[in-house]
């Protein structure tokens, strides 16, 4: 009888640890995020203010190539000045679903109007993606002080 007991007792707590290493296993499997694991093309939209400028909102396409490569289309309103202008830059992403962008923003004749770096963070399976400028430039090298984020959903 004690045998019995001991060995149903020994099979759950093996149950049972295999169960909760497997999702812990899921769990950091879901929670590592790549290049490769962004690739995609994600639809933006991102508001905020350039300081001394006014406000600034856009939506755009963006296509991610899964080898660190980021291009796209953008609409933007600059203090009510409607433009229509193409991206392309580099990204990375950290495995903890952090990452950064840098690219430069060009008008339709490709003469480069900004130089830009974000802050990235990916979430819901890298389905969506969070964003903050921290950075942006004139062509001259001119620091240009934003306050402006935005969202992206992978199609």
């Amino acid at each position: 009888m004690k045998n019995n007991v001991a060995r149903t007792g020994f099979a759950s707590i093996f149950a049972a640890a295999l169960r909760v290493s497997m999702a812990a296993t899921a769990q950091a499997q879901r929670g590592s995020c790549s290049v490769a694991g962004a690739a995609g093309t994600y639809g933006t939209s991102d508001s905020g203010t350039v300081i001394g400028t006014g406000p600034r909102s856009a939506i755009s396409l963006v296509t991610l190539d899964g080898e660190g490569n980021i291009k796209g289309k953008v609409t933007a309103s600059l203090n009510g000045s409607v433009s229509n202008t193409t991206l392309s830059g580099t990204y990375s992403v950290n495995p903890d679903c952090t990452g950064t962008t840098s690219f430069g923003e060009y008008d339709s004749s490709g003469n480069l109007l900004i130089t830009a770096t974000l802050a990235l963070v990916w979430d819901a399976d890298m389905r969506e993606l969070r964003f903050l400028f921290v950075s942006a430039a004139q062509p001259d090298g001119t620091a240009l002080t934003t306050v402006i984020n935005g969202d992206a959903r992978k199609r």
